[in-house]
């Protein structure tokens, strides 16, 4: 590194079972190291052979999440991002594809000289060297300060013993000894399962998972239970005999109030104390504001875990979906709309609403089920269609748009949601029956939504318009005065993040603005790009082209997702006005 600093590393490795829930240990590890002030990046490890999420399904593997320059990530990237308030990129994801295909590069270009390209050592080398590479590289929200990273925070994907784990597993053996014993530290997330009826923890299985771990070459120093209930009397010695730790080594993660008590548990448990012992990071010398921002931070956390335990007034919000048999599939929606709320003093209900359910056809095949989505739809305080890929559910979530707009129900729209509120208003405004987008029907007679003429229609990975990219808003007295541009604090511009193949088409945009639909907001390249819309008319129908959820932070909510809450709530107009609407609070967050 150039400034010759070393980073000290944190591996983050699970045992017994997927997804025990490494990615929040990792996260709040980081947040924790983040209040004593310290520059906190992170890294995770995909074991999958895929380049990238970009092609995977969310119903299989979740929400693609997408960052600034534009990389398909895991949702735990999301995880980091949110909890760190940091902004990584594409190289803060590592997958078995991109290590095969930059050494498979190397040896076509003759780099090793003839040698026999092997797993060990040139795969497990190249993974080394991309941690310590990016381990080193500071994230945006440091770069003013120049702040190389003090800690990186890295997950090891999947399961140990795992077949395709298994060179990342090596290659974290090998790297203890690259960085040295005070700069590598591995928590080791496990399983204490409740048996029988008398319902007695069990450590066997954490046992057999550190003693394969260690069978690998490496021993925790740290174990992270996961569990529904604290560890019984007794637990900790047992583990710390058989698993060679001590008990203040030993952390029970038990099931909370929320995941943004897990810092706090964390905490009271002294797993700060263990790992600046371990790491020796009192010997850092890091500057008294920067302490004074990371006390800061911690006394704003807290208070932010305590709203979400309090018995806040609810307000239910219906997610119209494709994917909502598998919440994890909207996560960084999910949590938009939690900090959203909590931020404005409010609990957040969640009513998913499958978007098939919604049209005709479901009310002759499945009446219960069709008429169950139409309650929780009227029943909403308000709606919110986020993004999605394909036809199914699509005339549903037109029926939602066409809701919201005509009972002044405060709504939301994301990218493909954007497009369904800009075909309702065709078909039932501007008297285009037939009105449709290309992306479902190529020869459609009123194509309102149209594929973009620079994207390459034969390959799918990575060809959308992705990442962060500018939108301006417009110099029109709507615009001037619209509520979206008020929850964006009058700026001219905003940069957000894009993943989409399709837009509006250009060519009827000056007939629904004469209509009433007002597109605020354009793309600032061109000018041609649709990116906000808001109704005229209306408390709150407001539309974005791309993903506000993916900027959105626990103190720090997205703008669009704040408006919704706040229009859903009854407080729009107030906020608007200036009034604070937090008066009832003992602590004010930022917002």
């Amino acid at each position: 590194m150039p400034s010759g600093k070393q980073t000290k590393y944190i591996i983050v490795s699970g045992g017994v079972i997927s997804g025990i829930g490494k990615g929040i240990i990792a996260s709040s590890t980081g947040l924790l190291l983040k209040t004593l002030g310290l520059t906190v990046t992170s890294i995770k490890i995909d074991p999958y052979l895929n380049i990238d999420a970009g092609t995977l399904s969310p119903l299989d593997h979740g929400e693609v999440f997408v960052l600034d320059d534009g990389g398909e990530v895991d949702l735990d990237l999301g995880n980091y991002e949110r909890y760190l308030n940091v902004t990584l990129t594409r190289d803060n994801n590592i997958t078995t594809g991109k290590i095969y295909r930059e050494v498979i590069d190397k040896e076509r270009r003759g780099d090793y000289l003839g040698k026999t390209v092997q797993v060990v050592p040139h795969i497990t080398n190249a993974i080394q060297d991309w941690v310590e590479r990016v381990g080193g590289v500071a994230t945006s929200s440091d770069h003013s300060a120049g702040r190389e990273p003090d800690v990186c925070i890295v997950e090891l994907g999947g399961t140990v013993g795992d077949i395709e784990s298994a060179p990342f597993t090596e290659a974290m053996r090998q790297f203890q000894f690259r960085v040295g014993h005070d700069n590598f530290c591995l928590i080791h997330v496990s399983l204490i399962p409740v048996v029988g009826a008398v319902g007695e923890q069990k450590t066997k299985p954490t046992q057999a998972s550190v003693r394969d771990l260690r069978g690998l070459g490496l021993s925790p120093d740290i174990l992270a239970c996961r569990s529904a209930m604290p560890l019984e009397e007794g637990i900790r010695d047992k583990l710390a005999m058989f698993c060679q730790v001590t008990p203040q080594q030993i952390f029970s993660v038990h099931d909370c109030e929320s995941l943004y008590h897990v810092p706090i548990l964390l905490h009271q448990q002294g797993l700060v104390d263990v790992l600046t012992d371990r790491l020796k990071l009192a010997q850092l010398r890091i500057a008294p504001e920067i302490r004074a921002d990371g006390d800061t931070l911690w006394q704003q956390w807290r208070e932010f875990a305590r709203r979400r335990a309090r018995d806040l007034d609810e307000t239910a919000i219906a997610i119209v979906g494709k994917y909502t048999y598998l919440a994890d599939s909207y996560i960084s929606v999910v949590k938009a709309l939690e900090h959203a709320a909590l931020n404005v003093n409010r609990k957040i209900r969640i009513c998913w609403v499958e978007a098939s359910d919604l049209e005709p056809a479901t009310m002759h095949k499945d009446p219960l089920k069709y008429h169950e989505a139409w309650q929780h739809l009227c029943a909403a305080n308000g709606i919110l269609v986020p993004g999605g890929f394909g036809e199914r559910g699509v005339e549903g979530k037109v029926l939602a748009a066409k809701w919201a707009r005509e009972h002044s129900v405060p709504y939301l729209g994301i990218c493909l949601g954007l497009q369904v509120a800009v075909i309702d208003f065709a078909r039932h405004v501007c008297a285009m029956p037939q009105a449709f987008s290309a992306e479902f029907r190529e020869d459609c007679e009123d194509p309102v939504v149209i594929f973009m003429p620079e994207i390459d229609r034969s390959t799918m990975g990575g060809t959308m318009r992705l990442g962060s990219r500018p939108t301006r808003f417009q110099d029109t007295p709507f615009a001037r005065a619209s509520k979206i541009r008020a929850l964006y604090a009058g700026a001219d511009e905003v940069h957000e993040r894009h993943r989409h193949r399709y837009e509006v088409n250009p060519a009827r945009v000056a007939e629904f603005e004469a209509k009433g639909l007002h597109f605020v907001g354009r793309d600032a390249e061109t000018g041609e790009r649709m990116e906000i819309l808001e109704l005229e008319e209306h408390p709150y129908f407001v539309a974005v082209q791309y993903h506000p959820e993916y900027l959105t932070r626990p103190l720090n909510p997205s703008p669009p997702f704040l408006g919704l809450l706040l229009a859903a709530s009854n407080q729009l107009d107030a906020y608007l006005a200036g009034d604070d609407i937090s008066h009832t609070v003992e602590t004010k967050l930022t917002i």
